[in-house]
């Protein structure tokens, strides 16, 4: 059986790994408007940097809880600025960085 404590440490990083994995599948739509090979992969790649970006804070929140909690809190905001007329997105994709955030700055 894990403590609490435990659990607590695991919870944010396998819910941001989990969450970075779902976030990359987003990047095979990339695929389907397919005008060669080259642009492909270019559209694939661009369409992969937020899942870049939140892997670099993921590491990050690692090593410091109340960075990750700052940053994932951060990230949440500036995605529900940029996506706010599509509030079924922002609360899929703000929604679980709120979480992650909580759970940092509680693991903190």
């Amino acid at each position: 059986m894990t403590s609490p404590r435990t659990t607590l440490f695991w919870a944010p990083r396998l819910l941001g790994i989990v969450f970075i994995v779902f976030l990359s599948l987003f990047a095979l739509d990339a695929f389907n408007d397919f005008h060669g090979f080259w642009p492909a992969i270019v559209a694939f790649v661009i369409h992969l940097i937020p899942s870049f970006v939140l892997t670099v804070v993921l590491l990050v929140a690692w090593k410091w809880e109340w960075a990750g909690a700052i940053l994932f809190c951060g990230a949440a905001a500036c995605y529900a600025l940029i996506a706010f007329r599509h509030p079924s997105w922002v609360l899929t994709i703000s929604g679980p960085l709120v979480v992650m955030a909580a759970l940092f700055f509680a693991s903190w």
